[in-house]
């Protein structure tokens, strides 16, 4: 595996206490950071610790159940259920090693995708949407900051993302990547998470003290597709913090002026400095409702719908990966007749 140049920046720590009398210094502190770095880290935003512990506990009861039983809810095409080692990475063409649960407001949405009372954990469906509701509470607040930054009302983008109407696709995402045994060599091509940036408006993400591995290559910096053989800062999970990520939706909502950010779980290779147990992880990705407009304010791009929006992201998303998967194949076509024609 190629060797990885780190850099020691920190990400911004943004406080949302006393949101109300505070939110234009706030907002210029968003501001700020969604035009530099893309990611930054939120403290004082209101979800206590013992609320997303309680989470993470129910996430790992979720994924001790028997794989047969996580089968009986498997990923759709409405991006909710249950998937392991099924998300391939453009950037690596290889499958992620992990399993992750996604779940949306919609009852059309989660259709089949809840299981029964009756093999989930005690009180899984409840506590789940309990907690998306205090995510999405926080996620508002943002929404209103870089209204405010983009010079929108205050309103726009919480109404382009109301989690009550039928067009809702924002999706909490449970991860839980698998333990690698640290007395044995990483196995060529395994990956956590490949490079990538997300698709939405803003991210937020949960992680566990103790579990690392989140990296970032803040994309404005990168010279390389994915940001690989790129400069990357590793972002230690801390009790409490929610680190936060500008997806592609906003970069285009905001006509480039916010950046999206390449980031990666890191692959250990190395039992004196990497975490090689088990990772768990929660995603709070704020997608657009389906019939919302998309136009940044200096109208860089065409206008389109939340559902084309997404439609557009999944089709680039697939398209690179088959670019990726041919270059793969031509590489092993080109390693094996150099190989034949030393052999001759």
């Amino acid at each position: 595996m190629s060797e990885t140049t780190y850099t020691n920046r920190t990400i911004p720590k943004i406080s949302l206490r006393d949101f109300e009398s505070r939110i234009d210094a706030i907002t210029a502190e968003l501001v700020a950071a969604a035009e530099t770095d893309g990611f930054f880290a939120l403290v004082d935003h209101g979800i206590s610790a013992a609320e997303i512990d309680a989470q993470f506990t129910m996430a790992q009861r979720f994924f001790a159940l028997p794989d047969e039983v996580k089968a009986r809810v498997p990923f759709t095409h409405r991006n909710t259920g249950w998937e392991k080692g099924a998300q391939v990475r453009p950037s690596t063409g290889r499958a992620d090693q992990k399993e992750s649960y996604q779940m949306q407001y919609g009852a059309a949405a989660m259709a089949g995708a809840w299981l029964p009372d009756d093999a989930a954990p005690p009180g899984f469906r409840a506590q789940s949407l309990s907690f998306m509701h205090r995510v999405q509470e926080v996620s508002e607040r943002l929404m209103v900051c870089f209204a405010r930054g983009l010079g929108f009302p205050d309103a726009y983008f919480v109404q382009a993302h109301d989690v009550s109407r039928p067009g809702a696709q924002t999706v909490l995402r449970l991860l839980h990547y698998f333990a690698l045994d640290p007395s044995a060599p990483t196995p060529e091509g395994y990956h956590r998470a490949g490079p990538h940036a997300d698709w939405d408006f803003v991210t937020l993400l949960f992680q566990r003290p103790g579990q690392s591995g989140l990296e970032i290559c803040p994309g404005r910096e990168a010279f390389t597709e994915f940001g690989l053989s790129d400069t990357w800062t590793k972002v230690e999970p801390a009790a409490g913090e929610i680190v936060c990520n500008i997806g592609d939706l906003l970069m285009s909502w905001s006509d480039d002026r916010f950046k999206s950010t390449f980031h990666r779980v890191k692959t250990p290779t190395d039992p004196t400095t990497d975490y090689y147990g088990p990772r768990y992880s929660m995603a709070y990705f704020n997608q657009p409702n389906t019939d919302c407009r998309i136009q940044g304010p200096l109208k860089k791009y065409p206008p389109v719908t939340g559902s084309e929006f997404t439609k557009a992201a999944m089709k680039r998303n697939y398209d690179a990966l088959q670019a990726t998967k041919k270059a793969m194949v031509d590489q092993a076509g080109r390693s094996a007749g150099g190989l034949v024609a030393a052999a001759s």
